[in-house]
């Protein structure tokens, strides 16, 4: 049965996931590279980057489930691309020639655009519909494996309050940011559909995992 899942969500202490202003400079506005530090330093994140080292532990075994299982992702237009990528018909998103994801992606957007098939197996498909219609499509594309949910904050936010994700893992960071893209708003309750684990990492990260319950 295909599962719907969130990997390696990082959010500050008070509950930002990007910070602001976005840009093609700064991909994570003030936030920087601070939200993703404890990744970039794990065996996954190094391959990630072209590196060869990295941390084992707590950290990475968390980390390396975000490439098990997945048939199809969906992410929004902020991931793919920074404010006014629609504008550029050249834009291929932020990953070179061969993205890391190597199924079909289907990207949010109130302007469709037609589809780009990359190396690597990766085609992304512009769809303008809400979290219900475009969950169907990644589902037929996906067959019996399961469907990621990439971000940004209000793409996971809008499958969360459609209570359509199974599996979700968030890692909290010790910082805090004041502004940006919030992940909680408007999920007050989140917590009597999920059961809810905390593991506490030696690096100073909390990773959170949230499993729907079944009824």
């Amino acid at each position: 049965m295909t599962r719907v899942r969130v990997h390696n969500l990082s959010i500050s202490l008070d509950g930002f996931a990007a910070g602001e202003p976005q840009s093609l400079e700064s991909p994570m506005g003030h936030a920087s590279q601070r939200l993703h530090a404890w990744m970039i330093a794990t065996r996954f994140g190094a391959a990630l980057m072209g590196r060869e080292s990295g941390t084992t532990g707590i950290d990475d075994d968390f980390a390396q489930q975000h490439e098990h299982g997945f048939g199809a992702e969906i992410m929004g237009a902020n991931k793919f691309g920074p404010p006014g990528w629609q504008d550029d018909a050249d834009w291929r998103g932020w990953w070179g020639d061969n993205p890391p994801f190597h199924t079909p992606v289907y990207v949010l957007t109130h302007r469709p655009r037609a589809l780009i098939e990359m190396d690597g197996g990766t085609t992304f498909h512009f769809v303008d519909a809400s979290a219900v219609q475009s969950l169907a499509l990644a589902k037929e594309a996906a067959g019996n494996l399961d469907v990621r949910i990439g971000g940004g904050a209000d793409v996971v936010q809008q499958f969360l309050a459609a209570r359509l994700v199974d599996h979700m893992h968030v890692v909290q960071v010790p910082i805090v940011l004041g502004r940006g893209a919030h992940l909680w708003s408007g999920l007050e309750g989140l917590e009597d559909d999920y059961d809810v684990e905390v593991v506490a990492s030696p690096s100073g990260v909390t990773h959170l995992t949230f499993e729907k319950k079944t009824l």
